[in-house]
Order: C-alpha cells, then structure tokens, then sequence
C-alpha cells in the first residue's frame, strides 16, 4: 500500500509537470538550451585541461603561465617538481600544474578557492597571485602551499583588487584542502597575507571573535582594543540607549577594525566592519551618530584613513567613508550618496556629515 501511494503520488507530480511544461513551452526550451550550453563549455574547459601532458602544452591549451610566480618543491608522490600557475585564457579559472624534471605534468589541480568566487560558474575573476609561500603548515613533514590570489569584479572601486586566501596540504597523493578552513581564512578577512594566514594556521590567532562575540567583556578577552576618545553613549530611536564602541585588533601585520552597538547589560546588539576590503586601518578620522536621511532617527557615519597593497605590492593610502541608515529592521549601508561624493585626504567629519545630509535635501549649514 505504502508503494502504491507513492506511485500515486509520484504520477500525479509528472502529470501536473507535464500539464506545465506544455503550457509554457518556452520557458524550459531556453532553460534546458542554457544547462546544455553549461555542460558543453565545462566539458571542453575539462578536456583542454586534461589535454595537459607536458609543461609546453599549458599555452598551447589555452593556459597563461604566470611566470615569476613559478616555483621548485619537493613532493613526496612525484620527487622534484616545479609549480606552474596559469590562468584560463577564456574562463579566468587558476590551475596549479607541477611539472617533472622532464617537463612531464604530474599533476594539476583548479580545486582553489579563488575559483568560487562566482559560486556555481564556469567563469570566475582572477587577475593573478599575490603572493605564495612553501612551508610544512601541520608538522607531518611535507611542505604544504600558501596561497593569495588577487581578484577583481567588474564594478569594483578604482579597479582595485581583493584576495582570496587558500591552503593546500600535502598528502601521499599529491595536495588536499580542507574546505572549512579556506572558508574561515577568507569569511573572517585573514586573507591578507601569508604571515596573517600562517598566524592562524599555526599559531591559532584569529579575527573570528570579532564576528562571533556576544559581548564587549568577550571582545576585550580576546584582545579588541577600544577607541575610547571616539565611544559615547547614544540613544538610538529604534534599538534605545547604546554605548558606540569603535576599536581595533592586531593580528600578524595588519590592524583590523570595526565599530560596535553595545546596550546596557554589555551585549552586543550590532556591529559595522567599515573596512569592508580595505587591509588595513591607517588611522580613524572620526565616528558620528545623525540623522543623515532625515527621517528622524540616528544613522552612523565613519571617516577613517585604510592602506592596502597596489598591483606591484606598493602600500596604497587612500580615505574612504561608511554610512549605515537606522531603519526599522536594523542598519543598511549607504550605496547612493557614495556614487557622487568621494572622501579626500583632507576630508572631515564634518564635511562628510554636511555633504551627506544635503544629499538627503537638508539645509546646508552656514
């Protein structure tokens, strides 16, 4: 009986998909032509890279060796062999080959994390490797990879890149990644550097804390250092009376920063990270609470001073601003206003806070 009503069951989903299918006829045509034309591209994508058997192939498969970026190590499974990155000429995919001493590809791999930028794509955004680094990450002996990758969407400010952070560890048959770890590296902005990434792997530092903390108490545990000169007391119409608490962490080389609502039992009640993919703060310039879109409650706006690595690894100093609108839900940031005004270096709050306010048609004050 249990059977039969799932054959039931079963025939009148086909039916009722059937009855749909014939009454929109066009719809799924172009969406089976798209998975088709998916599954073709991926299948020649796979069969060029397949198609690697010997070092002078990578170019000739449609592959961009990025060569100062090839480097000699030893694999257990294979001896000697040399890492050859390229990228896919059409796909912008990176592929990790290694090559023998004979120019023979022993083995490849585009299993990386910079390639799910673009989650479920073929195409993806890589532009090159920041950086790269050989060391023996989890102490079994062998020599494990460290990788940075710079990559850069379309609309991107100043066409100015953003990294991805990958690990690859060695194992008898060549490299694993462990999937959890990469997610961390990356969601939790420890992707900055090799050092950044090294103090997490092997010295169990970590920016995590700073987006999983409960309290203020829990922050300072850890290692957050308050702002004090900019945190005040405010009362926000929405979420009531909150201490704004801007600070920062230290972590490898870098100094992360973010600003937090904390209510007056000490738990956090929201959190801001207007770094957004700046790698470092420089210095904050200011921290406002107004009603900026005058609908009568407090927006927070920040005006703070970020570095971040150009393209031939130069130290880039550049100001730049958030604002977060209080809503009824929460804080959204600002996108709009940010289209028309740009911040200088010698740019103030003040400015910022008057510039914005005229956006949102306020008299500018004399």
């Amino acid at each position: 009986m249990k059977y039969r009503k799932l054959f039931v069951r079963t025939a009148a989903g086909l039916l009722c998909f059937s009855l749909f299918s014939a009454a929109c006829p066009g719809r799924f045509t172009v969406q089976a032509e798209e998975e088709q034309s998916t599954l073709y591209a991926y299948n020649a994508y796979q069969k060029r890279l397949e198609g690697v058997k010997k070092e002078a192939d990578i170019a000739a498969s449609g592959f961009d060796i990025i060569e100062n970026q090839v480097f000699t190590m030893t694999v257990k499974a294979f001896g000697d062999v040399s890492m050859i990155p390229a990228i896919d000429r059409t796909y912008r995919r990176l592929v990790l080959f290694f090559a023998d001493e004979d120019g023979n590809t022993v083995y490849h791999t585009d299993q990386l994390e910079t390639n799910n930028q673009v989650r479920g794509e073929l195409n993806q955004l890589n532009q090159g490797i920041s950086a790269v680094s050989f060391q023996d990450l989890n102490g079994d002996g062998k020599t494990d990879i460290l990788l940075i990758t710079s990559c850069e969407k379309e609309d991107s400010a100043a066409g100015r890149a953003y990294k991805v952070g990958d690990v690859l560890f060695q194992n008898e048959n060549g490299f694993y990644r462990d999937w959890r770890l990469s997610d961390k590296i990356n969601r939790f902005g420890m992707n900055k550097s090799i050092r950044f990434i090294a103090s997490f792997l092997e010295d169990g530092y970590s920016t995590e804390f700073l987006y999983t903390a409960a309290t203020l108490d829990e922050l300072k545990e850890h290692g957050f250092t308050v702002v004090s000169e900019q945190s005040y007391w405010r009362r926000f119409e929405k979420l009531g009376n909150l201490l704004v608490v801007p600070g920062t962490y230290r972590m490898a080389e870098y100094t992360v920063f973010m600003v937090y609502l904390v209510n007056e039992q000490g738990y956090i009640v929201w959190s801001f990270q207007p770094m957004g993919d700046y790698e470092n703060l420089y210095a904050l310039k200011g921290v406002a609470c107004r009603d900026i879109d005058g609908d009568g409650m407090k927006d927070l706006a920040v005006l703070a001073r970020y570095s971040y690595e150009g393209k031939d690894g130069e130290t880039i100093l550049e100001n730049d601003y958030s604002i977060y609108y209080q809503k009824t839900g929460g804080f959204y940031p600002e996108t709009e206003f940010k289209k028309q005004y740009q911040s200088k270096d010698d740019s103030t709050m003040e400015e910022l806070v008057e510039k914005a306010r005229a956006y949102w048609g306020w008299r500018q004050e004399s």
